[in-house]
């Protein structure tokens, strides 16, 4: 199995795949390869636009001019979407900023 790497033409994302899977995902999308959360989007798009005839072709333009004015690199967003998971998860959002406390850091004498 040969692999190549591709480059997301909606948001830049550099891809290492299989030439077959290449092949398949051009083939969905009018000849264009689309990493797989653009892919996703780009199907919820058309799907909702199922009547029109060009519906992928207008998903797929709407996506890349969406991408084109996020100027940030994507690897860069998804960093941090998790930071922020993280941080929820272990409540760092809920709680006050820390502040020193005797019972934590000993007794304070002032």
């Amino acid at each position: 199995m040969e692999v190549e790497s591709v480059k997301c033409e909606c948001c830049g994302l550099q891809e290492d795949c299989t030439e077959d899977y290449i092949r398949r995902v051009k083939a969905s999308f009018d000849g264009k390869w689309l990493c797989g959360l653009c892919a996703e989007v780009v199907r919820d798009e058309s799907n909702r636009g199922r009547r029109k005839s060009n519906a992928v072709e207008e998903a797929i333009r709407d996506h890349m001019f969406f991408c084109s004015q996020s100027t940030s690199n994507p690897a860069v967003g998804v960093a941090d979407g998790v930071r922020q998971m993280l941080r929820r998860r272990s409540g760092e959002y809920s709680k006050p900023p820390a502040v020193a406390s005797p019972k934590k850091y000993g007794r304070m004498d002032g």
